[in-house]
């Protein structure tokens, strides 16, 4: 956002929505975002040579669809999200048969 923060201040404040920053220095403040900007550079910007913004959209979406559903979080113990997901649906149902059984 540093190239486009005074444009982004006005959108927020046209939104009503309230900024929040870290301090200066503090990355650590910030560490989900940190950690998936981290992410990102190492999976895709480091990893690629582009001939065109486009190119870098296409490799992107790709790159945030794998990310959100086949990537392994430490977060969800090893776990893809499609994997978690899964896990939760399932649960969900033993409860609800549960449920239904005991009534």
């Amino acid at each position: 956002p540093e190239f486009i923060s005074k444009k982004l201040a006005k959108w927020c404040e046209k939104k009503q929505i309230e900024q929040k920053f870290i301090q200066p220095g503090k990355p650590m403040q910030n560490g989900f975002n940190e950690r998936l900007n981290r992410t990102y550079r190492e999976d895709v910007l480091n990893a690629y040579f582009f001939d065109s913004l486009e190119q870098l959209r296409i490799l992107s979406d790709k790159w945030l669809d794998t990310y959100n559903s086949k990537h392994p979080h430490r977060s969800m113990k090893g776990l893809t999200p499609n994997q978690k997901r899964l896990l939760l649906t399932e649960d969900a149902m033993k409860k609800e048969e549960l449920i239904a059984n005991n009534l």
